[in-house]
């Protein structure tokens, strides 16, 4: 496999974000692309706005975060998105995804490692229409990526077994922690912990408790942050976006069944913290 040493993101969101930032930070000439030019040049303040808290905490020197800004950069159009390894971060359709991987295949000559950040659609749907597959990957962060430490290293069927290998020493080279997955719907974290937040929804509907007690109680029993305040942080839609994409794969299940109440926030436009209101208001 070739060495890495440029890494090009595409997704200026949350994930995005925080992938980029590791990655610079790492060592890694970064690339960010997104089709809102705004929201890149917003990453890339939000970026340096992170690190410094950094510095600030004494996490990372001066001239660690100098380097890294000076690693990152924006690319405007994808047609310039050229890198050994290019990571996924948009929105959780496999149509989107499919059809962006194969642009980038091309663009890239077939040379260019495609990974996915999906935490839901399996990577072997996606790597569909590939001319190799063989080169597609999935490489799930958490959030917020540039803190938390696991890394799920996700296997297609015909994943090249090189490219996990290497994957699992590329997460390592970000200080991350990989874990290998075989490929399923939801793959491992997300598909336990989808009834963290399926459960407390049902709850919800059912009027057993509200939201604050839920949460409170969630909390008191040693979660760090309960489930409606994990929601809105990480986005009220693509919670259910996930949910619902693992609702179908696994043929309807009513385990996994998504919240009407979920459904409501979102045509609603209440996604939470991002949008000042979801569960709660910002």
């Amino acid at each position: 496999m070739n060495e890495i040493k440029t890494v090009g993101i595409v997704g200026a969101g949350t994930m995005g974000i925080g992938i980029a930032q590791v990655c610079a930070l790492s060592g890694y000439n970064t690339f960010l692309f997104d089709i809102n030019a705004d929201l890149v040049a917003k990453a890339l303040i939000q970026i340096e706005k992170n690190i410094e808290g950094g510095v600030a905490k004494g996490k990372v020197t001066a001239e660690q975060k100098k380097e890294a800004l000076a690693r990152l950069s924006s690319v405007s159009e994808l047609a310039y998105l050229k890198a050994d390894l290019i990571i996924e971060a948009i929105v959780e359709k496999l149509e989107v995804k499919q059809k962006l991987f194969s642009e980038l295949e091309q663009i890239n000559n077939g040379k260019a490692i495609l990974a996915t950040n999906t935490s839901s659609i399996p990577i072997t749907q996606i790597a569909t229409g590939l001319k190799d597959p063989s080169k597609c990957v999935g490489l799930h962060f958490f959030n917020p990526a540039h803190i938390m430490k696991l890394v799920e290293v996700i296997s297609g069927v015909a994943t090249s077994p090189a490219l996990i290998d290497q994957m699992k020493e590329f997460s390592l080279s970000l200080n991350k922690v990989p874990v290998l997955a075989k490929d399923s719907p939801g793959f491992i974290v997300n598909r336990v912990a989808r009834h963290y937040y399926v459960e407390a929804l049902q709850i919800l509907e059912e009027n057993v408790a509200g939201v604050e007690t839920i949460d409170a109680l969630i909390q008191s029993s040693g979660f760090k942050m309960g489930p409606f305040k994990l929601m809105d942080l990480i986005g009220v839609d693509t919670n259910f976006s996930v949910t619902t994409s693992m609702y179908n794969s696994f043929h309807q299940a009513p385990k996994f069944r998504p919240s009407r109440i979920q459904e409501q926030k979102v045509n609603s436009g209440q996604l939470g913290r991002k949008t000042g209101k979801g569960f709660y208001d910002y």
